[in-house]
């Protein structure tokens, strides 16, 4: 599975395609024959010795997608670090990256269902699994290395899948030869977790797979099919201006701003306390401290805290339903879905060698406040 090659830096995310020809294999069937005629007939397979006889191994084909911070070729998808506050630009510099470079392979199935695995690792231009000397390696009781990567691959899959009534799951890591196992005492430790026996490496929609430094989401065809699309999005912005939200104070129509210049503030953007959830246009009073320039006072109720502007969620694939923009990430004022915004304000996300915390998943901002988010307030027919 492969995405169209219009370039491999600098994307938030990546579609995957069926590969015209698969790249990888995976072992399928493991014949022991005892007899050499038996041998001769199972020829097919690949043949290694073991004391019961001959052990014939039938592969099937499977397609691998690699993933990790290297440029070279054995590389599908270039991940970079993800800069909090949606700053990620070339003039941000990082000095030193906790990606891994060669992170994690997915390998998947080329026939119905589709299942895709991760493993951690992968393999580099010589066609060998690349492991830095720090990460930790160990034998199997049956002979087989496995190891983990330096700082680790953690994978989360949502209990209920991704849905509106979605759960966070549990943090687990996952090893180079795909079994799964409970997280270090911290990213880089050499002693690993406890093996999860009853767990797989299988990717289900929603599951959340950390990098040390990059946390992607994966979602299937199946639950992008169910996911409102960018156009219905864009529906519910004009529905939201159409109402002609204003603003209390100042009586100005308040309105979003279209997708195209999310990254300009504009006259009618509508702002937001997001200690209450009041929604004004902007203006410069109410400053309540010298030394925090955001904490303002809300002229409607007096509650203080911070003023920012609002910005619609673009990214359809966070949303876990199609409901309407009415709730705000604090404290960087991405509007969403009430269930899409209280879903990410309960997800841990790994953050440095040993912390957790809830971010904002259009923009990677630390989440504060009581509950992460607020229900916004408009003045107007749309309240």
């Amino acid at each position: 599975w492969v995405t169209p090659d219009k370039g491999r830096r600098r994307k938030s995310r990546f579609a995957l395609y069926k590969r015209p020809k698969a790249n990888g294999v995976k072992p399928s069937t493991v014949h022991v024959i005892s007899t050499p005629q038996a041998s001769k007939a199972g020829s097919q397979g690949r043949k290694r010795l073991t004391h019961e006889g001959t052990a014939v191994i039938n592969f099937t084909h499977v397609s691998v997608v690699s993933v990790g911070r290297s440029t070279e070729s054995p590389i599908d998808f270039v991940v970079t670090d993800t800069i909090s506050g949606s700053q990620n630009n070339d003039e941000t510099q990082i000095t030193q990256s906790t990606i891994s470079r060669f992170a994690c392979r997915i390998v998947c199935d080329r026939s119905p269902p589709y299942t895709a695995r991760i493993f951690a690792a992968g393999f580099d231009s010589s066609k060998n699994i690349f492991l830095g000397e720090k990460a930790a390696k160990w034998k199997n009781p049956d002979g087989h290395m496995d190891g983990l990567t330096t700082n680790g691959v953690l994978v989360m899959h949502p209990k209920g899948g991704f849905t509106e009534e979605s759960k966070p799951g549990v943090w687990r890591e996952i090893s180079v030869c795909g079994d799964v196992y409970t997280l270090r005492e911290t990213r880089s430790a050499q002693q690993r977790g406890k093996l999860v026996e009853n767990e797989t490496n299988v990717l289900q929609d929603g599951s959340l797979i950390d990098l040390c430094g990059a946390t992607l989401l994966w979602r299937t065809a199946d639950g992008l099919f169910h996911t409102p699309t960018q156009k219905h999005i864009e529906a519910l912005r004009q529905e939201i201006n159409a109402a002609r939200p204003q603003c209390p104070v100042g009586l100005n129509t308040l309105a979003f701003p279209s997708i195209n210049r999310k990254d300009v503030v504009e006259e009618k953007q509508p702002w937001a306390y997001l200690s209450c959830g009041h929604v004004h246009g902007y203006h410069n009073w109410g400053h309540r401290s010298d030394t925090e320039a955001n904490e303002r006072e809300c002229p409607m109720c007096r509650t203080i805290g911070p003023y920012v502007p609002l910005w619609l969620g673009c990214e359809a694939g966070f949303y876990v339903d199609a409901g309407p923009p009415t709730h705000a990430f604090t404290p960087c004022g991405h509007v969403c879905s009430e269930k899409s915004a209280k879903y990410w304000s309960q997800i841990p996300l790994p953050h440095g060698t040993h912390a957790f915390h809830a971010a904002c998943p259009f923009c990677a901002t630390q989440l504060s406040g009581e509950h992460n988010c607020v229900k916004l307030i408009f003045q107007g027919p749309i309240d």
